[in-house]
């Protein structure tokens, strides 16, 4: 593991060092676990304390924090810096393996520069597969499907016939890209299939969570644009179009021709209703369902949504209500007593 002074790590995070610039470290740790060989980061202000008990050579934090003697590195977002380093300290390119044997390649393959594709891997008849792409064992590339470059397919994603991938995505395990939308017509008491003939197309810099499913348009696209990352186990129904870097969190699900904007975040198992816009930068509490349109610049939970100042509102009354109802059932037996007086 290489070794970096802090001068060297600030230049590159664009921070100011306050301390020993000239001091080294070789990774990252926690705040209460770390070696004096580590950096650490102090990114939430109610652990402040825990920068005078740490072990960790050096913190990044945000300017004007109490230091407590250490060596610091000031950035205007820590956390940031924090993923910047990661990547810096433990992520290496992957190697060029070319394909490797027992890779299932169909006829017409257009294949960049520096690819891998592992053993088990199936790509189907002309696709075209971008440089430095890596195709993990037992990924599926149906007919026509076409990867931009610096992507990664992990083991078991299929990705369906004629389907877009762009520049720099990740699809993590078990995703599928372009499966036929749930689309049936009513033909008396049955229902008639009908065939989604449309793709799916996924932007630069996009990331797909572990066993999520886009689902192919009905004619056209299901679009999702530069920057956004779905979690794990997110369902995105055919004909939706999701905006720029957007954050679509887990076991979120989101229903057909819904069209949402740029820097939207969809908290933990929101539903989302068919047929509606949400605008840009709204925000969605967890577990909330959404049945119509949203407005932009705002933040919204509860099922059926309402804004977000409302539903803390709405929710401090809930724990008293047993007690509200014995109220007002008192109330109503002295009423009913009065009144029957008054007869």
């Amino acid at each position: 593991m290489f070794s970096r002074t802090l001068k060297e790590l600030a230049e590159y995070l664009g921070g100011t060092v306050q301390g020993d610039e000239n001091f080294a470290v070789n990774g990252l740790a926690p705040l209460d676990n770390s070696g004096a060989d580590k950096i650490t980061f102090l990114a939430n202000p109610k652990y402040a304390s825990k920068v005078a008990e740490t072990n960790a050579g050096a913190v990044l934090m945000a300017p004007g924090g109490e230091r407590y003697g250490r060596n610091v590195i000031e950035v205007p977002n820590p956390y940031l810096g924090f993923a910047k380093l990661l990547t810096l300290f433990y992520t290496t390119p992957h190697p060029p393996l070319g394909v490797l044997p027992e890779a299932n390649i169909g006829i017409q393959v257009t294949l960049g520069e520096n690819i891998s594709i592992y053993p088990g891997a199936c790509i189907g008849n002309n696709v075209s597969i971008g440089d430095r792409t890596v195709i993990h064992s037992g990924a599926v590339v149906y007919d026509g499907a076409v990867i931009g470059s610096d992507c990664v397919v992990h083991a078991n994603v299929v990705i369906r016939d004629r389907c877009r991938i762009g520049n720099r995505c990740i699809i993590q395990p078990g995703a599928v890209i372009g499966s036929d939308g749930f689309g049936y017509a009513p033909d008396g008491r049955s229902y008639y299939r009908i065939p989604q003939i449309g793709i799916v197309v996924l932007e630069d810099d996009v990331e797909i969570g572990a066993n999520s499913c886009i689902d192919r348009a009905a004619l056209e696209v299901t679009l999702i644009k530069r920057g956004t990352k779905l979690d794990n186990l997110v369902q995105v129904a055919h004909n939706c179009q999701i905006g720029e870097d957007c954050m679509i969190v887990s076991q979120v699900g989101i229903s057909g021709s819904t069209k949402i904007g740029n820097h939207v975040t969809l908290a933990g198992q929101v539903g989302v209703a068919g047929h509606l816009s949400i605008g840009d930068n709204v925000m969605v509490g967890a577990q909330s369902g959404v049945p119509s349109s949203l407005q932009a610049n705002a933040g919204y939970s509860g099922s059926p949504v309402m804004p977000h100042k409302d539903w803390l509102r709405a929710m401090a009354v809930v724990p008293r209500l047993p007690e509200l109802k014995k109220n007002i059932s008192a109330l109503e037996k002295r009423i009913a007593e009065l009144e029957s007086k008054l007869k």
